[in-house]
């Protein structure tokens, strides 16, 4: 309650000392190369009013894959991946479309999405369990709704409520902003939405920070009656360099547990010729995260999440070709942000659990991505990935839903096969206007 009467007094002061002047910040800095922002420089789905000012903003996404897992599971499944959830499968993973606006000083969204990806990743909020009058498809086909108001204090001051995409990590949940398909398993692990409020405060051109109220981690409603915190900070003081530091803190459990998160991270052009036929830009990206849980008998020192993804991306032919490499690595004691590789229980990684409930998760991950960009929005995808873990966590032959892949067949006194080590191949094509 403190922190919600705090921001209601910002808002009042800023109010009060709103002029017309409008700053736009960052608006001499180039973004369209930073991994996990959007590249497009034009947006043909705009509709502005007699006078020139944009009324309205439409999008449109449309994200689709073919993947194959060399481990060949005999359902399909493609496990331990928030982006990826078929193996030999044509799969349309996200399919989206929303308006935006920012009209005389209001703030409006709303995105909607179908496809795979939502079922992965919103399938799985436990609130909606939280008492009545809410379920998971209540939202989940939301992908980003606000409303709130833009005040010309400083650069901008930004009031918003409803469902945001997260800034815990790096890279964006839409895959045509990443450098690569399959996220880094840092991005993974941490969450991809929140629903709340938040205060975005632009005090320089070049610097935003934010302030979140929100239900929790990755979740719709709450678990409990307490208010989860988060701080966001994008510093970008050349075109050539973003810094970024971002923060969460909250009760996230049924039980008394409060959790914590911290990411950084650093992305820094370190050549660019747009013109040039042959390399015409090189970049880098680091993100670093650490994060831990504590209460009901868990403790930072035995239920912790620490990673690290480096990603080198190199364009050619005048940014229509690029090819990256990346490498990343998760440790997760503990195992309290860990994916279920199936739903079948018992299986080797639940055992591993049982016998050990300090239980320590490492998995480390390689990824080398070709893409092909014939304009702003269009990118054809091609990548390679090997993903290897100290215990048995990935979809082997076997599968992980029956003995013969099927859901409706009864997978009683079966076990699941899960192997330590993943290769595959992605081919993904997407549009966005």
């Amino acid at each position: 309650m403190k922190q919600i009467c705090l921001v209601l007094l910002f808002l009042a002061t800023a109010a009060a000392a709103q002029t017309d002047t409008l700053k736009v910040p960052f608006v001499d800095r180039d973004l369209t190369w930073i991994n996990g922002q959007n590249r497009q420089q034009h947006f043909p789905l705009t509709f502005k009013d007699g006078n020139g000012e944009t009324v309205i903003a439409g999008v449109a996404y449309l994200d689709s894959y073919f993947n194959y897992d060399f481990n060949n599971p005999i359902d399909n499944t493609h496990t331990i991946s928030s982006t990826i959830g078929r193996s030999n499968e044509f799969t349309v993973n996200l399919a989206s479309i929303g308006i935006e606006s920012n009209y005389q000083n209001i703030i409006g969204r709303l995105w909607l999405q179908y496809g795979q990806m939502a079922a992965i990743v919103q399938d799985a909020d436990g609130t909606v369990l939280h008492g009545r009058n809410t379920s998971v498809n209540n939202l989940k086909y939301i992908r980003e709704a606000a409303a709130g108001y833009h005040f010309n204090k400083w650069y901008g001051v930004n009031v918003e409520m409803g469902i945001f995409m997260s800034y815990i990590g790096l890279e964006s949940y839409i895959t045509q902003e990443n450098w690569t398909y399959q996220r880094s398993l840092v991005c993974d692990f941490t969450p991809f939405y929140f629903s709340g409020a938040r205060l975005q405060v632009f005090p320089t051109q070049h610097f935003k920070t934010e302030l979140w109220l929100l239900n929790g981690w990755q979740s719709y409603n709450s678990w409990t009656r307490s208010v989860g915190v988060g701080n966001s900070n994008y510093y970008r003081p050349t075109n050539n360099l973003q810094l970024v530091a971002n923060f969460y803190y909250g009760q996230d459990s049924r039980q008394p547990i409060k959790r914590f998160h911290h990411d950084h991270s650093v992305v820094y052009r370190y050549f660019a010729d747009k013109g040039a036929q042959g390399l015409s830009q090189a970049a880098f990206s680091l993100n670093n995260h650490y994060g831990f849980q504590d209460g009901s008998g868990n403790s930072a020192k035995s239920q912790f999440m620490l990673g690290s993804s480096l990603a080198n991306r190199l364009w050619f032919n005048k940014n229509k070709l690029a090819v990256t490499f990346r490498a990343d690595f998760v440790k997760n004691p503990g195992l309290h942000l860990a994916f279920s590789p199936s739903p079948v229980t018992p299986n080797d990684f639940t055992d591993a659990i049982a016998n050990d409930p300090k239980q320590d998760l490492v998995i480390g991950q390689g990824t080398v991505t070709f893409d092909i960009m014939p304009n702003d929005y269009v990118t054809f995808r091609l990548e390679c990935r090997y993903r290897k873990s100290n215990v048995p966590y990935f979809a082997g032959n076997g599968g992980t839903t029956s003995p013969d892949g099927w859901a409706d067949t009864s997978s009683e006194n079966w076990r699941p096969d899960l192997v330590k080590d993943e290769t595959g191949i992605t081919v993904a094509v997407n549009f966005r206007l």
